[in-house]
Formats: structure tokens, sequence, C-alpha cells
């Protein structure tokens, strides 16, 4: 396979920020919470945008992007289809990777973890909370099937419209619902000039308590 010039010619020198491990948080969520903050000070577009990263039981690899909608130190918050291509993934094999790219901070974080449904009233009280379009969407996407047309999927739509015309409570169907990603490794990128990128990566030990090391660029 040959390199196109013009794509391999393509490159950003990163010198915005510095990370050292010295100066880090002792605990990645911390850490995490400081660097949203700046992300949201920034005014990043979809700041919360992230790729969720998941595997088939043979190990096929597939990933996507998915919204961050709350996280804490149990873990980052996000919804889905639980019928859906991922959700059928996470059934199986419920380890999964997320990763933001917050280009004008040079930064990048990689989440590794568990992944658990949350609560049923979580999910309700979410769910609730959306826009009636929205709640709308998710009750009528068979998310991931095929479809023969988008006149199908708008078909299904109408009735579901029709059916809550008017109401203020759509109920939350069963296959809906949030998941937390419980890290047991979360790594920062800070971008660096010529390739001498920052990165350090928390561990999750037996004791839980977090191991914190630098990583080659």
């Amino acid at each position: 396979m040959s390199i196109q010039k013009a794509i391999a010619d393509i490159r950003t020198d990163y010198s915005l920020k510095t990370l050292d491990e010295k100066e880090v948080a002792k605990d990645p969520i911390t850490q995490f919470d400081a660097w949203w903050k700046e992300a949201i000070d920034s005014h990043l577009d979809e700041v919360n945008a992230m790729t969720l990263a998941t595997a088939s039981p043979d190990g096929i690899p597939s990933a996507r992007i998915v919204l961050l909608k709350s996280f804490d130190e149990n873990g980052f918050v996000f919804f889905t289809n639980y019928n859906s291509a991922k959700g059928r993934e996470l059934a199986a094999n419920p380890r999964a990777e997320l990763v933001f790219f917050w280009r004008e901070l040079q930064r990048q974080v990689r989440i590794n973890g568990i992944v658990k449904k949350v609560s049923k009233e979580d999910s309700d009280a979410y769910f609730q909370s959306r826009p009636a379009g929205s709640r709308i969407g998710a009750l009528s996407s068979p998310q991931s099937q095929v479809l023969a047309n988008r006149e199908v999927l708008e078909q299904i739509v109408a009735v579901n419209t029709a059916q809550f015309a008017g109401d203020a409570f759509i109920p939350r169907p069963g296959h809906w619902g949030g998941y937390v990603v419980q890290p047991v490794m979360i790594e920062f990128w800070q971008g660096r000039s010529s390739r001498l990128h920052d990165r350090i990566q928390y561990a999750l030990l037996d004791n839980n308590s977090w191991k914190i090391e630098r990583l080659a660029p």
C-alpha cells in the first residue's frame, strides 16, 4: 500500500500545555474533573462526545460516538438501546473503552473499564428529562436492525407520535437505558512538540488505590 503524500504530510505540532506526573491528582476522577471543567470553560463543540469501543465475543472490535451524560467516582454514564449492536456486544463481553479527544486543548483521555447497566430508576429519570421527540425516537427505532427504507422508520414514529400526542409522560421502553463504565485504567494524553507527548496512566490496584505512571509517547 503506497502512502499518499497529501495525507502523510498533514501534521500539527502541539505546544499548548504540559502534563507532569508530579502535579496530577492522586485520583483519576479528580483529574478528569479538572480537565472536564477546562473543556467546558473553553466552550468546545460536543464536549461530551466520546468514542465507545466494544468487542464481540469472538474479538471483532467496533467503535462509535456516544454522549457522556454524567460521571462520578462510580464511573462514566451513557444511554442507548440495549438491543443495539453495542448493547448485544456489552451483554456478551462487558468491557469497553471510552476515548475523548478535545482538539482545541490538544488533549485525549482513554478510559478502559467494566460496563454495567445503571438502575431502572436512573434510566427512567433521564429518559423523562429528554425532549419528547427524543423519547419518541428511542421508542420507535429498532436500532442496528436492517430497514427496508427510511419510510418504515417514519411510519413507526408517526404511529407513536399520534399515540402520545399531548402526553407529558412517555414510558421508557424496556430495551432502552443507561450503562456505566467503571474504570480500571485511565490515561491522560497531552500533546507536546515533535510527537513527544505527555502520557500519564492511572491503573486500578487490588486495594482500590491507583498506580500512576508515565508512558512513553
